[in-house]
């Protein structure tokens, strides 16, 4: 927490609004159904079924406003045995098949660092919303748009799909290694961390020249990537104390300048300092009325005609209720009802 306010909601909920509406009182359905009626877009992603219940699923919404571009969000999909299974990012890297694949090979299956999932599952529906909205520019006419969590990590896992479906071998943990390239992982330096991307067999021939280790290059057992693959556990070590006779910085200097990909192992400290962070303008001041000082990570859309803007701070719970119950018609009277039969909040100063 920042000064009392959640970090991982002040990362996600800039240039928002918040209208706090209670569904489970029909007031508040009524409200939402006002909303819908006149909006471009909606995104939902209770339990299946919930909202058909309200009143307020697609068909329903469909009714009202035929424009509409509806997207509903699940953990594993609307229809299907799991249509009624709550989801979780952790719950979903674990069903995946993700953890099975992230870790040392021959330990216990790791969560990865980042909510992947949830945010693979926002990028799909931010896809499919768009998608529609320009399909509606030809026919006229909304649509019902899906995302979910299983379904984008069963296509994340691409090439571990076709790879068991082709060879029947099950991807498993390689730690910081690649199932199909080789030398493709981190080693340790003499300081840190580096990381290596000798993905084919041309710059592996650059790393060999660069290191003057030829005699790798022309070892039968390095010789194309398939070789490398194979005799990864012969190779690993080798490369694991060449790594060790220089630092983090000469090792991705010399790799730089010969072309062959190479990474330090930075910690998000790192990352926040970084000079390419800073060039490409991907963290952001945010202006906040209780925590001074607030800044948050950037869009990672670069748009020519129309770059990302910070409009407005990650709203509190209700904080603009009462101005959007304005927008539709509402009274002063009207709005005082509702929130005195408890069928939405509004923030008080």
């Amino acid at each position: 927490f920042w000064d009392g306010q959640s970090c991982f909601y002040m990362s996600v909920n800039r240039n928002k609004r918040n209208i706090a509406v209670n569904l489970k009182h029909p007031q508040g359905v009524e409200v939402v159904k006002k909303l819908a009626a006149k909006a471009d877009v909606m995104i939902e992603s209770f339990r299946t079924g919930t909202m058909d219940k309200m009143g307020l699923g697609y068909e329903d919404v469909k009714a009202m406003n035929p424009r509409i571009v509806y997207c509903a969000i699940s953990g594993f999909g609307r229809t299907g045995p799991l249509s009624q299974k709550g989801g979780y990012d952790l719950m979903v890297q674990a069903y995946s098949g993700l953890m099975s694949t992230t870790g040392e090979p021959d330990r216990t299956p790791l969560r990865i660092g980042f909510s992947l999932v949830d945010i693979t599952c926002g990028w799909v529906a931010y896809g499919g919303i768009m998608t529609a909205l320009y399909q509606r520019e030809k026919t006229g006419q909304g649509q019902y748009v899906e995302s979910s969590l299983l379904e984008g990590m069963v296509s994340a896992a691409s090439y571990h799909i076709v790879n068991y479906l082709g060879t029947g071998n099950v991807s498993g943990p390689l730690g910081q290694g690649h199932p199909s390239l080789a030398p493709y992982q981190m080693f340790p330096s003499k300081d840190g961390r580096v990381m290596l991307g000798a993905a084919n067999d041309g710059l592996w021939k650059k790393f060999c020249d660069v290191t003057d280790r030829q005699d790798l290059a022309g070892d039968p057992r390095f010789l194309t990537n398939m070789d490398r693959v194979n005799h990864r556990s012969e190779l690993i070590p080798l490369l694991e104390d060449l790594f060790k006779t220089k630092t983090t910085e000469e090792w991705v200097a010399l790799l730089d300048g010969a072309g062959i990909p190479s990474s330090p192992v930075n910690n998000i400290a790192d990352l926040v300092d970084d000079p390419q962070v800073a060039h490409r303008d991907m963290l952001v001041d945010v202006p906040h009325p209780t925590v001074e000082g607030l800044r948050a990570a950037a869009s990672p859309l670069k748009l020519s005609d129309g770059p990302a803007s910070i409009r407005h701070h990650p709203p509190e719970n209700g904080e603009h209720t009462e101005e959007i119950l304005f927008e539709l018609g509402y009274s002063k009277d009207d709005i005082a009802s509702l929130e005195a039969a408890g069928a939405v909040r509004v923030m008080r100063d």
